[in-house]
């Protein structure tokens, strides 16, 4: 329940972000990586996150 405490026990080792849960961590540590795993393979679009891809799928379906 830390969301609603405020409590953020995980703390980025690069810069002054902490977070409740560790997979919001782990997703801004791509900021500072540059690492962008997920790619269209339409048009080669890359991004560090699977919902912008998602989003960015639309693009090419319409929907």
């Amino acid at each position: 329940m830390r969301t609603h405490t405020g409590v953020k026990p995980y703390k980025c080792g690069q810069c002054d972000y902490s977070a409740a849960k560790k997979a919001n961590l782990d997703r801004h540590m791509a900021t500072h990586t540059r690492e962008k795993p997920f790619m269209c393979g339409e048009c080669g679009y890359r991004t560090a996150r699977k919902s912008d891809l998602s989003r960015h799928m639309i693009k090419h379906t319409g929907e």
